[in-house]
């Protein structure tokens, strides 16, 4: 029994503290982290893990994340190590232990060491697009009214879509607002677009030519301040910040990048 209990404390003692951490909680999950034109991966306090040397670099997923070195990538895990040459003219986030790439004229599918994958299966399911409760219509305008509970919409809009996480987004005219799932309207009608596609947990919201988020509960998770906003992936979004440089935000907002070049100390 003594000789088993030890075998388990070695085993632990063998995982590095970077690939314990990828797979142990979101919050110990690196995060890419821009330092001036260059690239590393830093913790949820923002400090410095993996040292800016990539000159671009992606979420970690299924503890893999790919990193840009001149024009080509390749993938390392969570303590640094490469997993892949970097001989990939595309590449893309892992999931479900599979990531897409290109190599020359080829594109297909690797899995966690790098090793080429066949085809999967595509997945054509589609959502209800209202699965929250039905639509109620009047006079050429919407409302709608929840299976759970008694809250309902008012028949004044011209389009409801659902989030599927709660959410009602609605629109007046050309501006969108946001309703939760109670029937209160949490963000009145004042978007230009909301974007539906991607991960809809955390809405990328429009303003003009700026882009911001909302939290899941339809609150301002950041200011509409962004050139560019991608969907939330792994608890991080990439956005490109008002100076024209990418970024990535977590989940609480806060911006991973630095313009200024920083000790690695």
């Amino acid at each position: 029994m003594k000789f088993v209990l030890l075998l388990l404390l070695l085993a632990l003692l063998t995982l590095g503290p970077h690939t314990y951490a990828q797979s142990a909680a979101p919050e110990a999950r690196l995060v890419p982290f821009r330092q001036g034109n260059q690239w590393g991966y830093a913790d949820h306090r923002r400090r410095l893990v993996l040292p800016a040397r990539y000159d671009e670099a992606g979420p970690f997923a299924d503890e893999l994340a790919w990193v840009r070195q001149d024009s080509l990538y390749g993938y390392i895990d969570g303590a640094g190590n490469p997993v892949t040459p970097v001989q990939f003219s595309r590449a893309g986030n892992f999931h479900d232990n599979r990531a897409t790439v290109r190599l020359g004229s080829e594109t297909f599918d690797i899995g966690p060491s790098g090793q080429r994958l066949p085809p999967s299966a595509e997945d054509d399911f589609d959502e209800d697009p209202l699965e929250q409760g039905d639509v109620v219509r009047q006079n050429g305008k919407v409302g709608f009214r929840f299976t759970v509970g008694a809250a309902s919409v008012p028949v004044i809009y011209d389009e409801i879509r659902d989030n599927y996480h709660g959410l009602l987004f609605v629109r007046q005219g050309n501006q969108w607002g946001v309703i939760n799932g109670k029937g209160k309207l949490v963000q009145a009608p004042q978007f230009d677009a909301i974007e539906l596609r991607g991960n809809l947990h955390y809405p990328i919201v429009r303003q003009g030519n700026r882009f911001g988020y909302l939290t899941p509960e339809g609150a301002t998770l950041t200011d509409l301040r962004y050139l560019q906003a991608e969907p939330f992936f792994e608890g991080v979004a990439r956005v490109q910040a008002p100076g024209g440089r990418f970024g990535y935000l977590d989940e609480k907002g806060r911006e991973f990048w630095s313009d200024e070049l920083l000790s690695e100390n």
